[in-house]
């Protein structure tokens, strides 16, 4: 059983920087994530594109942003549960939460922080036969490490900002051939990115296939063709290495939607006083929420989760009387284990 003050679901950036508020006031946190590695939607789906609205930062990228916060909540020692999601929740006998995770592990604590982004995402998959006989094989719906593709030939599907960013990343040194298949000729993607793809693909730095789209997927044991069928031209053969059809991701709220929370279009409905949800000592900051005015911003997170640990500490020690003090007057002093 792993005990903590607050137990935070979800390890993105809004879940990272209330370890650092939740330290200031000695509380300790433990997050639960279903991906492999801190930093959320920032680590896992666009570590390399840049957000230019944190304050301070003109541009910064997203990765960036993650080994920064990682930085910041170093001194208070928060716990990692990685690559499981929470399942269920119950009360114990002490009116503490405990949460067990799809591989049994199991957390307790007074205070649960809800800040899973826009929940589980399941990629969109193309209706192809036999595709998953192909997944982790040459066929990849997300980006995690761009070393995979060296010296690799690739196909990406999709028109949005994901497949046109990786197109041009891939194409610049470090796939041996890119290719960009998507069913129209305009793009859904910024319109920079767009032309810097139509520019890539003039120098012959990327072969774009328009008009088309992906049907058959083709192989022994790993993927070794694409059939491709072109509005004009008909069926066509790519060899390639590894196809990432990037037709954007589904969020759910997955088993959290069953917690009794009260819940609107697939997020957590909270009190903006506190952002605390109906069910006393639950509460839900970021994306996941949703309230009257709410914008979903990395920045309004930050102020979400700030809030959130002042009502978590007054719940949990309601005689203590609690002043806020500033870090520039008393610094930042860390856990010792």
């Amino acid at each position: 059983m792993i005990e903590t003050d607050i137990l935070i679901i979800g390890a993105g950036p809004c879940g990272l920087f209330t370890v650092f508020e939740a330290g200031l006031l000695k509380l300790r946190c433990h997050l639960i994530d279903s991906l492999p590695e801190p930093g959320g939607q920032c680590a896992e789906i666009y570590p390399k594109k840049p957000i230019f609205d944190i304050p301070a930062f003109p541009e910064i990228l997203a990765g960036e942003l993650v080994e920064n916060l990682m930085r910041q909540i170093e001194p208070f020692k928060p716990g990692f549960t990685l690559g499981e999601s929470a399942v269920t929740i119950e009360k114990d006998q002490e009116n503490k939460f405990v949460i067990t995770t799809n591989k049994g592990t199991k957390h307790r604590a007074p205070i649960v922080a809800i800040a899973g982004g826009l929940g589980v995402f399941s990629p969109r998959k193309p209706p192809i036969q036999e595709l998953s006989r192909f997944e982790d094989k040459g066929v990849e719906y997300i980006i995690k490490d761009p070393e995979m593709y060296r010296g690799r030939d690739v196909v990406i599907s999709g028109g949005g900002d994901s497949a046109l960013d990786w197109a041009i990343f891939l194409s610049e040194g470090v796939a041996n051939t890119v290719t960009l298949v998507h069913r129209r000729k305009g793009f859904k993607g910024h319109p920079d990115s767009a032309q810097k793809v139509l520019d890539l693909a003039e120098k012959g730095k990327i072969r774009f296939v328009a008009d088309a789209e992906v049907i058959g997927v083709n192989g022994s044991e790993f993927l070794e063709s694409l059939t491709v069928k072109h509005k004009e031209d008909g069926l066509m053969e790519i060899a390639t290495d590894h196809w990432v059809p990037l037709f954007g991701l589904t969020p759910k709220l997955g088993p959290i939607a069953d917690w009794g929370l009260e819940i609107e279009k697939n997020a957590i409905k909270v009190n903006t006083l506190d952002y605390s949800t109906n069910i006393s000592g639950i509460y839900a900051i970021g994306d996941v929420n949703t309230y009257p005015g709410k914008l979903k911003l990395i920045l309004c997170g930050f102020h979400e989760g700030t809030l959130m640990v002042q009502s978590a500490f007054k719940r949990l020690y309601p005689d203590k009387n609690l002043v806020l003090k500033y870090t520039t007057v008393n610094g930042i002093t860390g856990f010792d284990e």
